[in-house]
């Protein structure tokens, strides 16, 4: 019994794409209408976009053109404190601000003239130049036992008050194991006292009470010593 043939190709299954494989487009150069239709839908997708970011912003970024353009100038150093713009045209200079610098000038209260630095003026803060130190009479030093019994001042006086008083260490001439002297300024232990006092009648009231105090006390002492005889 023949067997019966039909006309059908077979179908060989090497012909058809494998399952997730990319079928090269240069192998087709016909496309399908169903293709064709979707290019053109994906085509006026993007031009729709397109025009929506036109309408969302209609000029263009003038920042960011900005900084492209001062990103792609290149600056050179002249090693003269100012640096130069490489532009196409003519180089601008673009100087460095500098603050002035005002050197502090210190005038002698003396001679009203202006100097470096004195002796005074590093220990006490007093501005008198060397040449118008007067170690003798104006300017000399005060011990501070002195200035306590000269100026009726307390130790919180001379400490505690705003600005403390200055001072310089010198060795006792009487005994150095004794310790070292605190030396004070004499014109700004005068112009303590009279800051404490009130004024230099005050303080000669003061000194006067202190010494009417003194001679009350010896008095009662020499009396005292009588009666117990």
């Amino acid at each position: 019994m023949a067997s019966c043939s039909t006309d059908e190709p077979e179908e060989d299954p090497l012909s058809e794409p494998i399952s997730g494989e990319k079928v090269d487009e240069t192998e087709h150069d016909e496309l399908s209408p169903s293709q064709r239709a979707r290019i053109e839908r994906n085509r006026q997708r993007a031009l729709l976009l397109k025009q929506a970011r036109v309408a969302s912003r209609p000029y263009p970024d003038l920042r960011k053109s900005s900084e492209k353009a001062t990103a792609s100038k290149k600056a050179i150093d002249t090693g003269a404190g100012f640096l130069l713009e490489e532009e196409d045209d003519e180089p601008k200079v673009i100087t460095v601000a500098q603050t002035p610098v005002y050197l502090d000038t210190i005038l002698c209260e003396e001679c009203s003239k202006p100097y470096d630095t004195s002796y005074i003026y590093e220990h006490f803060g007093l501005s008198v130049c060397d040449s118008c130190r007067d170690n003798e009479d104006k300017h000399r030093l005060i011990s501070r036992t002195d200035a306590k019994e000269e100026f009726l001042l307390k130790d919180s006086d001379i400490d505690a008050r705003e600005p403390p008083l200055r001072y310089i260490l010198r060795k006792n001439p009487h005994n150095p194991r004794w310790g070292d002297m605190k030396l004070y300024l004499y014109p700004q232990v005068a112009k303590r006292a009279e800051e404490v006092h009130g004024g230099d009648d005050a303080l000669e009231e003061a000194k006067d009470k202190r010494t009417e105090n003194r001679v009350k006390t010896k008095q009662k002492r020499y009396e005292k010593k009588l009666k117990s005889r």
